[in-house]
């Protein structure tokens, strides 16, 4: 009897033509059946959106390592959606994977992230998902260190599964050698100064998101934030329910509260 290999979908939001995605897919090939599915350019920051007011198209593009390299004209979600519709009507994925981004996807970041745009819309077709991202934003990263932590933990949730509604954002410091890896939670946190106020030179003022990320607790030591700045491997169990559970249960009397709905003043 034929044993297949694993099926993987791999996806990113830095483009087909990106290196992290294409370094991904040459640590999978010699143990897995891999198809790319991924936007034609860069739609980082685009998170869970998909397209509903323009027409999306793939393009089927030159194999890489011996995987079979699609886009799309869409965002990252809508990359995994064409490639369900497409790809796998007869074999879903035994695990989606996403990045390698170019760039850090740690703290509150996961919320914008397109790479873990993938990862969410993995997880809520219910394939064990997982999204790689290395705090290197240049084009040119060097991607090779992260190799056998990269197979190493795709082989075990090959082999595990994961929780239902959970995911992975792994998260790597730029660094050639790591200390090891670090379970965490995602850092609390914000964006400041984010709005970059310019004046073109026509003479009318434009803004360009920039802005840097600002912990709210840098002395915290089991966050993702900590690990990479210590040269760890940050990995944090994500939950697509973003429901918070405390809340729902001390907020069960609001039920019964008349409070709540407004009473129409007499006069």
């Amino acid at each position: 009897m034929e044993v297949k290999k694993p099926l993987i979908l791999v996806s990113n939001d830095d483009g087909y033509h990106a290196k992290g995605l294409r370094s991904l897919v040459g640590m999978l090939t010699d143990f897995a059946e891999v198809v790319v599915c991924a936007p034609d350019a860069g739609r980082s920051g685009f998170a869970g959106a998909f397209s509903v007011a323009k027409p999306l198209q793939i393009k089927r593009r030159k194999d890489v390592a011996g995987a079979t390299v699609w886009s799309s004209n869409g965002t990252p979600v809508d990359c995994v959606k064409l490639a369900f519709s497409e790809f796998f009507a007869q074999r879903q994925p035994d695990i989606i994977l996403s990045g390698i981004n170019h760039g850090d996807n740690a703290a509150v970041n996961v919320h914008y992230s397109g790479t873990m745009g993938v990862v969410i819309e993995g997880c809520l077709k219910g394939v064990p998902s997982v999204g790689f991202s290395l705090a290197d934003p240049n084009e040119d990263a060097d991607f090779e260190p992260l190799r056998p932590y990269v197979r190493g933990i795709v082989k075990r949730v090959l082999a595990e599964g994961l929780p239902k509604e959970v995911c992975l954002n792994v998260n790597f410091p730029r660094t050639q050698s790591f200390k090891g890896i670090k379970m965490c939670r995602m850092n609390r946190g914000t964006w400041v100064n984010e709005c970059e106020k310019r004046t073109h030179p026509h003479g009318y003022n434009y803004f360009w998101m920039a802005g840097y990320f600002q912990s709210d607790e840098p002395q915290a030591t089991d966050t993702d934030y900590w690990a990479l700045k210590n040269d760890y491997v940050a990995i944090v169990p994500t939950r697509v329910d973003v429901t918070c559970y405390d809340s729902l249960q001390r907020m069960k009397t609001w039920e019964n509260d008349d409070f709540l709905v407004e009473k129409e003043i007499q006069g």
